[in-house]
């Protein structure tokens, strides 16, 4: 314990010890300060001065521990000092008094209670944070709220000091001229209760409340397209409009369906929007293929003889053609309407906040949710216009595996589709600008995958910054620069895997004056809502992750909020969402991983368990990549976990529903697994984790009672 915390736990014990000495709980009550009013009367008459500084300090004991009611302290400033000195002295010691409270909580426990309960005390951050002053000013006015339990709660957030001295002082005025001025009259025979009415306290209350109903005011006056140009409608045709049909405007249609409002979803391209056309489906189905290309080369590992590899490029593309055709039901339209969503093929365009015109129909609505996508980025890159190149969304019309393919970004996309195309036959090259790849994971796993790709064949590029597309002797290069130099490669196709760009305009978003976020992304608050309250954004247009799972996990949010906002708004949660990349060994993580924790000065313990122990893994020959788990120091709770290797996706979900649920490590261990399987992973990592917070005291005491035991 540092100096400055052992003097502050000095001071707070003193604090204590003064106020069991001076037996203030008892001498503080009511009847015992009716008892002793006209002796403590005559003291403060004869030495006011000493008897205010005093009382003063008393008062600031009080208000600093919960260990004495401040209210009869109140009543009794105003029966010895009057109203205008009582009111003084009150006013000053219990904000005093509170900032102490308020500064012992911040040193002693912030810190470790932000570790035990960071995703909870998130939300309470944040609203300090938008609402500190005036959240801290309304609690002050209620006299019924425990002031102490607004100390503590404060202290733990990162409100300013000053900021809570002022708003306290404030806040605490007028229910502090209330209770001296009771004590005034209780000096001159009237009891305080008939000072203190309900309807007085209550209209405290309504004076606490009015800051908010203020601030709402302003902002709906603020945020109320019915205030700009538009004409509200008095009548909607439908309860909710959804553009887009992708995985966020299927799953909010869905819900909406369920929840029997009128919805009508919106889609101007195919139904199931990119994952199901262009994105999941289709990558995994390929990467399939590229798997069994794979594993044939090494059957003799198996002890089973391939004596030919033939790979049919066409086949492949048919096979995942297929694939499609056999989810697309799922989405399809026909489906949504038998579920009671109405469904419109066509180009929804936001005439009014809500109207949507579409095939020359005008539709209205209460809540509208903008479901729109995102598309691949496409680089400005000199003589790129010039030449065919793919995207994720185009490189399906491909009809003949390329000789030579060249994947610029080494992403998620970029690394899967790059290790599959290696193992159907191409020649791959891989070039990411940045330092390594797969860079929002931690380093550890960027390197263990560049060495599998290098292994593989692949060549990576990492460093290397693109400058140009040319055609010279009769091919096509991809120019580039790294630390040594330019470098042309050669390609027969280029593959554009740089990420994806929100769907933000063509539909009328600039025309109603929807807000865009600096990211490209639609600006939502936590509930989804955008700068018109009743129009949400959900999935990739939205943001921060572009996961199909989190464009359903959203959708959620969005469909409930917008049709139940005015009744209760759900915050939206991501503190358990998981990600997989499918390479071969996949990457799977939920929470934080050891570099994002080390950047936000988070502490944690990991703990670590290789697949190559794994008994599962042995036998299948698979024994690449590792479990790590992080925890918060001391305790079991998981704050995240990454995993590398097969399976690593599905292994995942095990991690993932123990945060969702604050289940810790114990619980997976104590878990029954069977054997020999894969999720075994889980119980050994806990089982490691265990073994390293050992209470090595109990232990030994069990040592010595087992060697009793030999002796008798």
């Amino acid at each position: 314990m540092t100096r400055k915390r052992r003097g502050w736990l000095l001071l707070l014990l003193a604090g204590a010890a003064l106020i069991y000495g001076l037996k203030l709980p008892h001498a503080f009550t009511l009847s015992a300060l009716e008892g002793d009013r006209a002796r403590l009367a005559a003291i403060v008459s004869g030495h006011p001065l000493p008897a205010a500084v005093l009382f003063f300090l008393l008062y600031v004991v009080v208000a600093a521990f919960p260990l004495v009611p401040h209210i009869p302290m109140s009543l009794a400033a105003g029966a010895l000092f009057g109203f205008w000195a009582g009111t003084l002295l009150v006013s000053f010691a219990s904000t005093l008094g509170a900032t102490v409270a308020f500064l012992l909580t911040r040193i002693f426990f912030r810190d470790p209670v932000e570790q035990m309960f960071r995703d909870r005390m998130e939300p309470l951050k944040a609203g300090v944070e938008r609402n500190g002053a005036i959240f801290l000013f309304s609690l002050r006015l209620v006299p019924f709220v425990p002031f102490f339990m607004v100390n503590l709660l404060t202290g733990l957030t990162r409100i300013p000091a000053r900021t809570f001295y002022l708003a306290s002082q404030a806040g605490m005025l007028p229910a502090t001229a209330l209770f001296v001025n009771a004590g005034a009259a209780w000096r001159n025979g009237i009891r305080p209760e008939t000072v203190m009415t309900p309807r007085v306290l209550a209209s405290l209350i309504l004076l606490a409340l009015f800051p908010w109903a203020a601030r709402a005011a302003v902002r709906k006056i603020r945020t109320d397209p019915s205030a700009g140009p538009w004409r509200k409608p008095r009548h909607f045709d439908r309860n909710l409009v959804v553009i887009g049909a992708g995985s966020a405007g299927l799953v909010t249609a869905y819900l909406a369906a369920a929840l029997r409002a009128r919805v009508t979803l919106i889609e101007g391209g195919r139904m199931g929007g990119d994952c199901l056309n262009t994105g999941c489906v289709p990558s995994k189905a390929l990467i399939k293929s590229a798997r069994i290309a794979h594993l044939a080369r090494k059957a003799a590992g198996f002890g089973v003889e391939v004596r030919e590899i033939s790979i049919d490029f066409s086949r492949i593309m048919d096979r995942v053609r297929r694939v499609i055709e056999t989810v697309a039901p799922h989405d399809s339209e026909d489906r949504y309407r038998s579920l009671g969503v109405e469904v419109i093929r066509g180009t929804g365009r936001l005439v009014t906040p809500w109207e949507v015109e579409v095939e020359g129909r005008r539709l209205s609505a209460r809540t509208i949710v903008i479901a729109a996508g995102a598309s691949p980025r496409i680089p400005d890159i000199p003589g790129l216009s010039g030449v065919r190149f793919y995207t994720s969304e185009s490189i399906w019309s491909m009809t003949e595996r390329p000789g030579r393919l060249v994947v610029l970004g080494g992403g998620p996309i970029g690394c899967e589709l790059g290790q599959a195309f290696s193992r159907l036959g191409s020649a791959v090259t891989l070039v990411e600008r940045g330092e390594r790849i797969l860079k929002k994971e931690d380093p550890e796993v960027s390197a263990l995958l560049e060495g599998i790709f290098r292994e593989e064949g692949m060549e990576i590029l990492t460093g290397h910054r693109t400058l140009r597309v040319e055609r010279a002797e009769g091919e096509l290069r991809l120019v580039v620069a790294g630390t040594a130099g330019e470098q042309a490669l050669p390609f027969d196709a280029l593959l554009l895997a740089l990420g994806r760009v929100p769907r933000t305009t063509g539909y009328g978003l600039e025309e109603i004056g929807v807000r865009i976020s600096p990211d490209g992304t639609i600006g939502t608050d936590p509930f989804l809502a955008t700068s018109h309250p009743h129009i949400f954004a959900c999935g990739d247009v939205a943001g921060p992750y572009q996961f199909t799972h989190a464009a359903a996990h959203q959708a959620w949010y969005a469909a409930v909020n917008a049709l139940f906002g005015d009744l209760w708004r759900f915050r939206a949660n991501y503190r358990a969402l998981p990600w997989c990349t499918f390479t071969d060994p996949e990457v799977g993580r939920v929470g934080l991983s050891e570099e994002e924790a080390r950047r936000k000065s988070i502490s944690f313990e990991v703990t670590r368990f290789s697949f190559s122990e794994l008994d599962r893994a042995i036998t299948d020959s698979a024994g690449t990549g590792f479990v790590k788990v992080l925890t918060v120091p001391g305790t079991d709770r998981i704050l995240g976990a990454t995993l590398v290797g097969e399976h690593a996706g599905d292994l995942l979900g095990e991690f993932s529903l123990a945060m969702t649920h604050r289940l810790g490590l114990e619980k997976i261990l104590s878990t029954v697994h069977a054997y020999p399987t894969w999720p075994e992973a889980a119980r050994s990592v806990a089982g490691v984790w265990k073994r390293a917070h050992a209470p090595e005291a109990l232990l030994e005491w069990v040592r010595r009672y087992h060697a009793l035991r030999r002796r008798r």
